[in-house]
């Protein structure tokens, strides 16, 4: 009875990760239409991290962290949800949510270049096939001349991938950090930080800031879904999924993230999905597939990529 309990669990870990992680662009998609991007995106993670403390606080969770370990929740807050996410949020504003989730699927492509340049890794023939595909996957989604005439859709686009490479950076950095323990409490001090630089950034560019009472019900249900259900419920689903079954399988939303994105954006918001954008998404997830999967075993002393773990950036 109890393995059954886990492998219902699981299945609706994965679900949580497949389904919410790849709803979290049309639901920003929805309030940004509303709100202030950088606003937005602060009450998201700064609610989000509050409710995890105070959660952690009832389950009787030891918060208190060393001087170190803030320093780097912070710096990691900002690489992930300030950068990674709240620039992100922004360019929604000037590009379909699918098209976005797509871009974003590149991630791992992104990592592996990272790995190479900051830490001098050899990059295994399995992953340069993947690396290449990748490329022209990225390459034949951002060509469509009916997404570059649009208005501010290259700076979109071109800041989407400078959101990808804080993400692969942050990535690299909380291997090596000195943080807590305890994801719950770690993933509290990094929503909590990034949110309240975030609202920082709002101020900065002069953000308006719409008082609750005069959102529409549209953007209030999809705020409420994402504190709760994306930035909380997902992102412990992932972590516990990382504990019980194999990074190569919990990889698998990087797939399944944009697929539910496209597919939701164009049956909600109307979002057209080109035949090249098709084309570019099958290129692309094939590269990633060749990336994820790439895991010869590695010496003690061979510094070569045996696979990269990784997830699409949750927005």
């Amino acid at each position: 009875m109890k393995e059954e309990r886990n492998i219902v669990v699981i299945v609706l870990a994965f679900i949580s990760i497949y389904v919410i992680w790849g709803s979290t662009y049309l639901l920003n998609k929805i309030c940004v239409a509303e709100l202030a991007p950088f606003f937005l995106a602060s009450i998201r993670f700064t609610t989000a991290g509050l409710l995890i403390f105070l959660i952690a606080k009832i389950l009787g969770l030891d918060l208190s962290i060393t001087k170190k370990q803030a320093i780097n929740c912070a710096y990691v807050g900002i690489l992930f949800l300030t950068v990674g996410n709240g620039i992100v949020v922004w360019a929604l504003k000037y590009v379909d949510s699918g098209f976005a989730a797509l871009e974003i699927s590149a991630q791992p492509l992104v990592l592996l270049a990272l790995m190479r340049v900051l830490e001098g890794k050899k990059i295994r023939p399995k992953s340069i096939v993947g690396l290449i595909l990748g490329t022209i996957g990225i390459y034949i989604l951002v060509s469509q001349k009916s997404l570059l005439i649009q208005e501010n859709a290259i700076s979109g686009m071109v800041m989407i991938f400078a959101c990808m490479l804080s993400w692969g950076y942050g990535s690299l950095f909380v291997a090596k950090a000195d943080l807590p323990k305890n994801f719950f409490i770690n993933t509290s001090y990094q929503m909590f930080f990034g949110g309240l630089m975030l609202m920082i950034a709002s101020l900065v560019f002069g953000e308006s800031w719409a008082p609750i009472s005069v959102w529409s019900d549209r953007v209030m249900c999809s705020m409420i879904i994402l504190i709760i259900f994306g930035s909380i419920l997902a992102f412990t689903s992932f972590n516990y999924l990382l504990k019980i079954v194999s990074p190569e399988k919990v990889a698998t939303s990087t797939y399944i993230n944009p697929l539910v994105a496209l597919t939701l954006g164009w049956y909600i918001l109307d979002e057209q999905i080109t035949n090249q954008s098709l084309v570019a998404a099958g290129v692309l997830l094939t590269g990633v597939y060749f990336i994820n999967t790439s895991k010869e075993k590695k010496s003690s002393d061979d510094k070569s990529i045996a696979s990269v773990e990784t997830h699409s950036a949750d927005t």
